[in-house]
């Protein structure tokens, strides 16, 4: 047995040919492939292709005709529940009874399908019950225009460009929380419906999926304060955690925020010029008080300015989250299912050593 690793921090789980993060080089690569070669320059649809099929002339399928149940307009549970429920809608048969290729159309059916999910949740939000008429969702050219047609009913290109690089830059990131609770689920043989839903559940986590949320709030104080090394030096004498820095993969810049970044000010996000000064100091304090850690901004800290750059409201970033990573997750459970091989990892039993029932409380043995 190996030393006990906390949060299994640096244990090997899997050998994986899907995304290559270069922890030294600060960059990302899908199946080889740099993510700056593939933002501006293929829509997210392809990159799903090319995470799940290794290709990136294959695309993600367009999502069928179907009416969530009483959605709710929190896009998280409701994504999770729908995602669940389509699994007994379809019928979808369990990942060791069916073959490669039916589950790769299962996730294909699913990945659209949730993105469609998470637009018309978004609309319920709005106070909008009525969906917006096919012929109008009809006319989006990429997966990131149908969805904000599907929402809105109407699609910014600066907005439909923000959403592409967001899901782009966050389609795929190795065995990440929700990643490696896709592929638990899917080495039990579940259906990919049950692989995917309990992936969302895992992002909706803030430690996970969730960060983006609190970045805005921050910069949005910064603005108002109008001194961002003011504003971190009363965050850090608080105690309180500045969100979006560090990365426990990368030890150079996290090259998802550079793309990021750029997006934002190639479209003129009103916050980006806040967003770098605080960006600044943030890292001059954080490197004076942790010199020996390499800390650089990471994804969630401009993910949140492009987000807000789309209109996108902050409780609604962990399901954005959500539709970009199931290319990923995707990806994963057909990886994972080709194994055929069950997660069942050990644990130590430190608790107390054997004792009689007696000794535990003050309650009484039932009269047998």
């Amino acid at each position: 047995m190996s030393d006990f690793k906390p949060g299994l921090e640096g244990v090997v789980a899997v050998e994986t040919e899907i995304a290559e993060p270069d922890r030294e080089g600060g960059s990302l690569r899908y199946r080889g492939v740099d993510i700056e070669e593939l933002v501006g320059h293929y829509p997210y649809e392809n990159v799903w292709g090319l995470l799940v099929d290794g290709d990136l002339g294959s695309v993600m399928p367009d999502p069928e005709a179907y009416e969530p149940v009483g959605l709710t307009g929190n896009a998280p549970a409701d994504l999770q529940a729908e995602t669940a429920r389509l699994a007994g809608e379809w019928r979808l048969g369990k990942l060791n009874e069916i073959s490669d290729e039916q589950a790769r159309e299962d996730l294909g059916r699913l990945s659209a399908q949730m993105m469609s999910i998470v637009a018309r949740s978004a609309r319920v939000a709005d106070g909008k019950t009525e969906p917006v008429p096919d012929d109008v969702v009809a006319g989006g050219k990429t997966a990131a225009e149908t969805f904000l047609l599907r929402w809105r009913g109407e699609a910014d290109p600066r907005h439909v460009k923000a959403i592409d690089t967001y899901w782009i830059c966050t389609a795929e990131h190795g065995l990440n929380a929700s990643t490696f609770t896709a592929r638990v689920v899917a080495s039990t043989g579940a259906d990919c419906g049950a692989a995917l839903s309990s992936a969302v559940g895992a992002l909706s986590g803030p430690l996970h999926g969730g960060a983006p949320a609190y970045v805005k709030p921050m910069i949005e104080e910064v603005a108002a304060m109008g001194d961002a090394e003011k504003w971190v030096r009363e965050r850090l004498a608080a105690k309180k955690r500045i969100m979006g820095f560090g990365h426990r993969v990368y030890r150079a810049e996290d090259p998802r925020s550079r793309v990021l970044k750029a997006v934002a000010k190639e479209l003129a996000s009103p916050y980006v010029e806040v967003a770098e000064e605080l960006e600044r100091a943030a890292l001059a304090a954080l490197q004076e008080r942790s010199p020996d850690r390499v800390l650089a901004t990471n994804v969630e800290y401009y993910s949140a300015v492009v987000l807000d750059l789309a209109e996108i409201p902050p409780p609604l970033a962990p399901a954005m989250f959500a539709c970009s990573r199931v290319a990923g997750w995707s990806a994963h459970i057909l990886e994972q299912k080709r194994t055929g091989r069950l997660f069942r990892p050990s644990a130590t039993y430190v608790g107390p050593a054997a004792r009689p029932a007696s000794a535990v409380g003050s309650g009484q043995p039932v009269a047998g």
